[in-house]
């Protein structure tokens, strides 16, 4: 099948005859011989596949009261606020390698490791998270699960199997979520860098995170969010440290790609990666596990997350970067390209 190198997943209502009830045209609809479940449905055509992202189920959960208000049912307005259209990268055939970006990020970050993987016999998928980049901006849905429930359309609607999940940052949290949630029947491996697990917030119960200041004052600098992430670029790159030379293009582009993401989705995001307690999720997972960190990471410092998530993951190596920030940039990207290659191919 020919693909495009970049595709957009579109959300359309699961009610049967499917209409459309997102921006994209009805014309792009499927068949009824085409609608094979309430998620997914097989691609219509080159470059475009259907994904009903967030969408309510058929029939209500009987749990569920059916209270209106204004005439329209809340549940069914609530759901429409988390359809999403995921837009997302695909180069390359092969065994598939799947990238999950960090915040403030889209799936642009990870080009130049999806033509590596592509240049080297790989499938090479990114996506853009829903309220980042080129996907929907949804007013609701902008948590860990339903980040995860997206990954899991769109690895179920491209029907991927024996997948490498890659994320970095809050992306690495995404896919340990996703397979909580989802289960591994789908993957091979997964490669975790700088990744926010198993929990940065610290608490009473689990004081080894930040305190809820560190967070809160991020959700404050959002205000001038473009100022934010032009300085955000500098620790994110280790641009602050002595001798560091990252250019002013790297910089530049981490900044573009950021302002592409919606304010509610960045503010939301926040929660998500630092709230979101998934030690549960990582002592579930049954395929081997490459963790990898900086330690010089000053976005997800390495005590906080890979240190302890070694810990907690049955199957899993800890690889450790002397000097590395949280960004990949210069020699750490170069480091960790190979690094993944060798992981794929182990």
């Amino acid at each position: 099948m020919t693909r495009s190198p970049a595709s957009y997943a579109k959300a359309c209502s699961p009610t049967t005859g499917g209409a459309c009830t997102s921006a994209t045209s009805c014309s792009d609809r499927p068949s009824s011989s085409e609608r094979v479940s309430p998620r997914a449905v097989s691609p219509p055509g080159p470059g475009k596949v259907l994904i009903r992202s967030g969408d309510p189920p058929a029939r209500p959960s009987r749990c569920l009261k059916r209270q209106t208000t204004r005439g329209r049912n809340r549940h069914a307005d609530h759901h429409h606020h988390r359809r999403a259209e995921i837009f997302y990268k695909d180069w390359g055939d092969g065994q598939p390698i799947v990238f999950s970006h960090g915040w403030p990020l889209n799936a642009d970050i990870w080009d130049n490791q999806l033509k590596i993987v592509a240049d080297h016999g790989y499938r090479g998928i990114a996506h853009d998270r829903r309220g980042h980049g080129r996907s929907t901006q949804t007013w609701a849905g902008n948590d860990m699960d339903t980040y995860a429930d997206d990954l899991a359309a769109l690895v179920d609607t491209l029907d991927l199997r024996d997948v490498v999940l890659v994320g970095h940052s809050t992306g690495g949290g995404e896919v340990v979520r996703y397979l909580g949630r989802h289960g591994t029947s789908r993957v091979a491996k997964v490669v975790l860098r700088g990744a926010v697990v198993p929990h940065l917030l610290g608490t009473a119960e689990d004081p080894g995170g930040a305190p809820m200041a560190v967070f809160d004052q991020l959700r404050a600098r959002l205000g001038d969010r473009s100022e934010f992430y032009r300085g955000l670029a500098e620790p994110f790159y280790g641009n602050n440290r002595p001798g560091a030379n990252v250019s002013q293009g790297v910089r530049d582009a981490f900044w573009l790609i950021s302002m592409t993401v919606g304010l509610k989705a960045a503010y939301d995001c926040i929660a998500a990666f630092s709230e979101t307690d998934m030690t549960g999720d990582l002592r579930g997972i049954d395929v081997p596990v490459l963790l990898s960190h900086g330690d010089d990471d000053q976005i997800v410092p390495i005590q906080a997350s890979s240190e302890r998530s070694i810990k907690l993951l049955p199957n899993a190596t800890l690889q450790v970067h002397p000097g590395a920030p949280h960004g990949l940039v210069g020699r750490f990207e170069q480091d960790f390209n190979q690094e993944l290659l060798d992981f794929i191919k182990s």
